[in-house]
Parts: structure tokens; sequence; C-alpha cells
């Protein structure tokens, strides 16, 4: 009995020294980040969806904000009355009339810690009220160094703890992103309500939770044993 508990015991501080050997990159929800905007436009579905347009977008526009250290993500407005955004026009009750593509991230261009590495972006979501066929998820993107390519992982945004993990690629000058992509057609200002937001805050020391969840049940494998 005593050679079985010793054997888990070391079985577990095996396990425990891996995962420091092995550490990923691990970020989460930072407010003093620098995060970015960029939108991809295209038609909505029942008009082919063909992609009309990209650019980068200020943060507040896309619609992403921090109040705090709270995340609020919601449906994009464009505060343009044109029949291009809106049927028949722009104002309350208009239906949009384009997709919105809105990317909320931070990059990392040429960071050792970021390139070449197991990155993992992980954040705690207090609510998901989006309706469909408004869409958001958490992501990792890997970028060639000319954004001609690129490998992604996406987590869905439901309530509780989100966790996305991705192998980046070790080349020079090649750009890591993490953050959100929320997608679906543009609303007017005054109708946004009841399409619904996401709301999102860091996870505390993610990776040190993630070494005590093993070590309990490292400690509840040696219990079962004594």
């Amino acid at each position: 009995m005593k050679r079985i508990q010793a054997m888990t015991l070391i079985g577990c501080a095996v396990l425990c020294a891996g995962i420091h050997a092995n550490a990923a990159t691990v970020v989460t929800v930072d407010p003093a980040a620098t995060w970015n905007g960029f939108m991809n436009v295209s038609e909505l579905p029942s008009n082919g969806g063909a992609f009309v347009f990209a650019s980068g977008w200020g943060t507040p526009d896309l619609t992403a904000t921090f109040s705090g250290p709270t995340l609020t993500l919601g449906p994009n407005s464009v505060n343009d009355t044109s029949s291009f955004w809106y049927t028949p026009s722009g104002g309350p009750g208009s239906t949009g009339n384009k997709i919105m593509d809105a990317n909320f991230y931070v990059e990392k261009t040429g960071d050792p810690t970021f390139s070449g590495q197991s990155v993992t972006f992980t954040g705690l979501v207090q609510s998901n009220t989006l309706i469909s066929p408004y869409t958001s998820v958490a992501f990792i993107k890997d970028f060639a160094p000319d954004f001609s390519s690129f490998t992604t992982n996406t987590a869905p945004l439901t309530p509780g703890v989100f966790a996305v993990t991705l192998a980046t690629n070790g080349g020079a000058g090649r750009h890591v992103q993490y953050g959100f992509e929320t997608k679906g057609p543009d609303v007017w200002v005054t109708d946004r309500g009841p399409v619904g937001t996401v709301q999102i805050v860091a996870v505390p020391e993610p990776a040190s939770i993630a070494i005590a969840g093993i070590a309990a049940l490292c400690l509840s494998a040696y219990r079962r044993r004594r």
C-alpha cells in the first residue's frame, strides 16, 4: 500500500513538473492591453453574401468597450442613414443591410513569448444574451508576415470560463492575435437593446488555476488509495 501511495505521489509530481516545464503562454482579458479593431463587411446571405470591404476600425465602433475590468461586446451600429447600410434607410426600426464581422484583438508581432509557443487565451463570460443570427467567439490567430495566410482556433462565449489554445508557428515576423470576433447584421443604435450583448472579465492567474486543479485531482487519487 505504501508503495502505491509513493508511486501516486511521484506520478503527480512528474505530471506537475511537466506542466511547469511545458507551460503555455497564457493571456486573459486585460483592459490595460493595447486593443485593436478590424471590420470585415459583406453582403447579407440573402443578397449573395459577397465580401464588400475590410479596414481598421476604432474599437468603440465595433462595438467593444471596457468599463473597469468588464468588456462588453455588442452588435455593430453604423451612424449612416444610407440604404447601403440599412433597408429602406437608417433609422429606428430599419433592417441592417450588411454583415459586420468585428474583430477586437491584441496583436503580438515577432514576440518570442508568442511565436512558436502554445498560446492560451482565457476569460470568464459573465453573460451572453446575443440572439440569432448574432454570434461572438474568442480566437487566437497566427498570421504570416504579409498576412497572406493564417491558422486559427476559436472557443464559443458561453457563460463560464472559456479557454482557446493554438500552437503558433515559430517563423520570423509572424503576427499572433488574440481576442474576440462578433458577427451579425448592423443594427440602428436605438434598436440594439433586444439584440443582446456579451460581458467578459479576466480569469485571475489562469495557469495557477489549472495547476491547482490537477493538484486536486492528484490529492483525490492519493486519498482513494489510502
